[in-house]
């Protein structure tokens, strides 16, 4: 059977994903969540948007004949990666993960872990700060209680809705980025205290080794928790799944 693939994408891993499988000639579909306004163009035919639950993507899954999901979300998609995994299951499609592994505490690194984004907002139940806080634009209203800081944002696109902070600093940008960079951006703010999840990866790693340079305390958000489901950590080693998983053409 020629394989006929899913990829739950929107990282910059299954976009270095699509662009193997385009040359490759593997058929595939890219679907994206749409909450990125201008996401980069994939290589491959692209649906944006939700699948209406767990019943909705096997409904999809089934009508598309879909023979394998590459779930490549971001690590902190925990909704969208529960739902494949129940979906798969159902179907007997075979699923699997392209994940960033996670962040861990090097030399110099003053982090402060908390489970989820409540405990970052009751993390910042604290004097005053000047607070780089880069947890992505859908969770800034949950920070609302905690309105006395200084809040620098980093955002891809520009918010939607009124900001809940009345001194804050608003930088569209889309990374990856250098640690010159958030270096120059950490000084020019004067930010004495960082909020980051714990994504992986090095695109977004430069805050991290920045605030590490300055001596800087980190608020790190732990990753959900998602069902188990096979992982990979690499575009080769979800090649190699394909091949060997169900199909009996190799890529």
């Amino acid at each position: 059977m020629e394989p006929n693939l899913l990829v739950l994408g929107g990282t910059t891993e299954s976009a270095a994903l699509c662009r193997v499988l385009s040359e490759a000639g593997v058929s595939a579909t890219v679907s994206l969540a749409g909450r990125v306004a201008r996401p980069i163009r994939q290589p491959l035919p692209q649906r944006v948007g939700g699948f209406g639950g767990v019943a909705g993507l096997t409904a999809y899954l089934k009508a598309h004949a879909i023979t394998h999901v590459v779930d490549a979300t971001h690590p902190f998609a925990a909704q969208m990666s529960s739902n494949a995994v129940a979906a798969c299951t159902q179907t007997g499609v075979p699923l699997i993960a392209l994940t960033r592994s996670p962040w861990s505490v090097d030399k110099g690194d003053n982090w402060a872990n908390v489970p989820d984004i409540a405990g970052a907002v009751a993390a910042l139940d604290r004097p005053v700060a000047r607070v780089m806080l880069a947890v992505g634009r859908m969770h800034l209203a949950q920070f609302a209680p905690n309105p006395k800081h200084f809040y620098l944002l980093r955002l891809i696109d520009a918010p939607d809705a009124p900001l809940p902070f009345p001194n804050c600093k608003t930088v569209l940008d889309r990374g990856p980025f250098i640690i010159e960079g958030d270096l120059a951006l950490m000084q020019e703010h004067r930010i004495d205290l960082v909020v980051s999840k714990n994504s992986g990866g090095g695109g977004a790693y430069a805050k991290i080794a920045a605030a590490r340079q300055l001596a800087l305390p980190v608020i790190m958000i732990d990753r959900p928790a998602i069902p188990a489901r096979p992982l990979a950590h690499t575009v080769p080693e979800v090649l190699n799944w394909i091949a060997h998983c169900g199909t009996e053409r190799g890529v």
